[in-house]
């Protein structure tokens, strides 16, 4: 294991998210001969998905733990709902609506435009992380998974 986690991981309870699901937290991959102690998952939210890792998801960068199972997700058809969180500066930049425009083409749900959410300016981050709409991933991860033939 790296002595340094990926950054998501400052953001987050590690020992409550243990507590609540029954299962360790990963951020890094397992050795070849350990067992996989996590169960396979139904379906996938990213949020809040960055600018970086919308753009390294749709090259099909797998640098991580986080996206190699999001480009697994993709080839096996798991249910995907991602809302990013980028500023107005980012998103003008000609690689990020690429990246958009080809997740969505992979089957990707992403919950992107004016009528989601709102970008907000460079270094303002910060004071639009509690506006962020978290529900509208859960919602639309439920309305993903109706439409799945059972």
């Amino acid at each position: 294991m790296h002595d340094r986690y990926p950054s998501a991981r400052s953001f987050i309870d590690t020992a409550v998210l243990e507590t609540v699901t029954g299962h360790p937290v990963r951020s890094e991959y397992k050795q070849p001969h350990e067992a996989d102690v996590l169960p396979p998952p139904d379906a996938i939210v990213v949020a809040p998905a960055t600018f970086n890792t919308i753009n390294k998801w749709a090259a099909g960068i797998s640098d991580t733990l986080a996206l190699g199972l999001l480009t697994e997700a993709i080839g096996k058809r798991l249910p995907v709902v991602a809302l990013p969180f980028v500023n107005a500066a980012q998103a003008e930049h000609p690689a990020f609506q690429g990246s958009i425009d080809r997740l969505r083409a992979a089957g990707v749900r992403l919950l992107y435009g004016p009528n989601v959410l709102e970008l907000h300016e460079p270094g303002t981050g910060s004071q639009r992380v509690g506006l962020f709409p978290w529900r509208l991933t859960l919602e639309a991860l439920e309305g993903s998974r109706a439409m799945r033939p059972s």
